[in-house]
């Protein structure tokens, strides 16, 4: 079996470890996104790594990165572009927006309205933009990586369904451990720079064409039958469980499928275990489960729904 995504996978994990200490399971899922041709949106308190995390993995793969900060007064022309008039031509010119690179960070994406944020609908889920009737095409590698504050909620603007269903996974980024955090001490002592990533020996990994070669490697894979009808039922137990008001939609479940299939090919095996479809599951589904406001109060949360639907569904021997 061909194992060069494995590799990949390893080497990448390797440089990144020489800038980030810890959030071993987040950079693995954001990893699975990257190479499965999925978004992410990462959650956490400010300070925790999330932005130069997604500096790192651009700069590994040689890739255009465009960093957009979202507040309240951005407008959808900001991110897509604008036609400007061109006197010499006496013409409209389409002026390309910073949505026009490979790797997207969508800073503080709440902090944007949803007539901002829906501006990334098209771009995340057909990879173009349309202006003033025009279409344009993105890249064809294009990851959109956001970010969020879940504690500080004054002057944001929760991402409407629509908008979250886009992203593969959610990703929470906690606080390190002690060990940890003497780690990151010691690491970035000399410095408060931690965006001149030069210092560091970073050596590049990659670039589109090993992208787009591992995303089309991973979307061929197979899956058992019997494995294919695990998924369905778990992602069906979404919208069956009594705290839930809205559950997964089918589309939840490819992106279960190609994330699993993604997990499986970090670690060399050319075949889907039910592990795989576990371990991606929550990630994956948690953003997309509307509670009961009852469920709510009682303090239950999509992880909490999720694992109880885990340990539920019976897995296929």
């Amino acid at each position: 079996m061909d194992d060069t995504i494995g590799r990949l996978y390893e080497s990448t994990r390797k440089q990144i470890g020489k800038v980030i200490v810890g959030h071993e399971e987040a950079i693995e899922q954001i990893l699975v996104c990257l190479f499965a041709g999925g978004h992410v949106l990462l959650e956490g308190i400010p300070g925790t790594a999330k932005t130069l995390l997604i500096r790192v993995v651009a700069h590994l793969f040689d890739c255009a990165f465009k960093r957009i900060q979202f507040t309240p007064d951005l407008m959808p022309a900001d991110i897509l572009g604008t036609n400007v008039f061109d006197p010499h031509q006496q013409a409209f010119q389409f002026r390309p927006g910073p949505v026009f690179a490979q790797f997207i960070l969508g800073d503080e994406i709440n902090r944007a309205p949803a007539k901002t944020q829906s501006a990334l609908l098209e771009a995340m889920q057909e990879r173009q933009v349309t202006v003033d009737g025009t279409t344009y095409r993105l890249p064809t590698v294009f990851t959109v990586f956001a970010t969020q504050n879940p504690i500080e909620q004054e002057g944001t603007y929760p991402l409407p369904e629509a908008q979250l269903d886009r992203f593969m996974m959610k990703v929470l980024v906690s606080y390190p451990g002690e060990a940890e955090e003497i780690a990151i001490l010691r690491t970035h002592q000399q410095s408060l720079r931690v965006e001149d990533l030069d210092r560091f020996g970073l050596e590049r990994v990659g670039g589109e064409k090993e992208l787009l070669a591992a995303q089309e490697e991973i979307r061929v894979r197979t899956i058992r039958e019997e494995l294919l009808s695990y998924l369905c039922r778990l992602v069906r137990g979404t919208r069956e469980n009594l705290k839930v008001e809205v559950g997964a939609s089918p589309r939840a479940g490819l992106m279960v499928l190609m994330a699993a299939k993604a997990r499986a090919a970090f670690q060399r095996r050319g075949h889907v275990l039910p592990d795989d479809l576990k371990a991606v599951a929550k990630p994956v589904l948690r953003h997309r489960l509307l509670l009961k406001p009852g469920a709510e109060v009682d303090g239950f949360t999509p992880d909490d729904v999720l694992e109880e639907i885990l340990d539920r569904v019976e897995i296929p021997r």
